[in-house]
């Protein structure tokens, strides 16, 4: 199930290609990438595929933000929260340290 307010373009089932990234849970804000990845790129979401624009380059295993996302958000990935935003993080932008207070030293705060 694609949230409206979180969805990517659909475009069909998974098995038509291949992927670029992957969102691991339906709910999960952000993608992560299976190989270095610049452009347009093709992000499995369950059984179907979308595409997102990355305005800069997202290095293997790194996330990226499937929406808009406002300063203080909590990040969503697995499922769960990871983390909450240091800063606004535009749709295709990198989801790191540099803009996520990780929950992994302790609750977000």
């Amino acid at each position: 199930m694609l949230h409206a307010d979180r969805a990517v373009a659909v475009s069909g089932p998974a098995e038509d290609a291949g992927w670029d990234a992957v969102r691991i849970a339906d709910d999960d804000d952000v993608a992560v990438a299976l190989r270095d990845l610049m452009g347009t790129v093709r992000v499995r979401c369950g059984d179907r595929i979308g595409q997102v624009k990355l305005p800069q380059p997202i290095p293997f295993g790194h996330k990226f933000a499937l929406a808009d996302l406002p300063a203080g958000h909590e990040v969503k990935k697995y499922g769960a929260p990871i983390g909450r935003l240091t800063s606004p993080v535009r749709r295709g932008e990198h989801v790191h340290v540099h803009n996520l207070k990780s929950r992994r030293a302790g609750p977000a705060g």
